[in-house]
């Protein structure tokens, strides 16, 4: 667990885990388009877990059709969807995001390839990059029967076509989502200059607008 320890020794502290300055490299693995989809109309709600909430929160909100992203907390309670509980590793919570958007503009299907191919490592089990534990896990919450179906198929999908160098660990969990503290909230934008987010959010926005131009907003 590493994201905790931010907050305890403060921006001085941290400022030589910036890896001297030198942001992390990243890139969008090329992914094929899912064969399924959700069909549905009006304003969408997905919830994705993925590592650390505010690199998952940076991307999808540059996601054209997106209009709405939330940084929280799913798969426990609400009696213990609090940061400093949630850190403990004993609350059986997921950091997540839960994204509203357009389905017109964007589907399902096309969100859940913006997961995996840059906003987390689907092969790290446990952890995410540098923050390591239970709720730093891949997990997807589907919000109806037909994205269970969708995002089950599209790792069945990705699995048999080897498009990663490990299998992919996901899982397809139900739970409800719990937003995080108000200081979590668009994190990426208010703090552009913490070590954390310049050395591993930035790179990832960055690899992203890459790998989707046309999805970039």
């Amino acid at each position: 667990m590493l994201k905790p320890l931010l907050f305890a020794t403060g921006l001085a502290g941290v400022a030589l885990f910036a890896l001297g300055g030198t942001a992390q490299a990243e890139r969008a693995v090329p992914l094929p388009v899912a064969k399924t989809d959700v069909t549905a109309t009006g304003r969408q709600t997905a919830v994705f877990a993925g590592g650390c909430f505010w690199g998952m929160e940076a991307v999808f909100e540059h996601v054209k059709g997106v209009t709405n992203v939330t940084a929280g907390y799913a798969g426990g309670t609400r009696d213990t969807a609090t940061y400093d509980q949630v850190s403990s590793e004993t609350t059986k919570h997921a950091e997540a995001v839960r994204i509203v958007y357009d389905p017109a503009k964007v589907s399902y299907a096309t969100l859940l390839r913006v997961y995996f191919s840059i906003a987390h490592d689907p092969t790290q089990l446990n952890r995410q990059g540098p923050d390591t534990g239970y709720s730093y896990r891949s997990a997807i919450f589907p919000q109806s029967a037909a994205q269970r179906g969708v995002a089950t198929a599209y790792i069945a999908q990705l699995s048999q076509a080897h498009v990663f160098a490990k299998p992919i660990v996901t899982k397809i969990e139900s739970g409800a989502f719990f937003p995080a503290e108000d200081y979590h909230q668009n994190f990426y934008d208010r703090n552009p200059n913490h070590p954390y987010i310049v050395t591993f959010d930035k790179p990832k926005v960055a690899a992203f607008r890459a790998g989707f131009p046309q999805l970039a907003s």
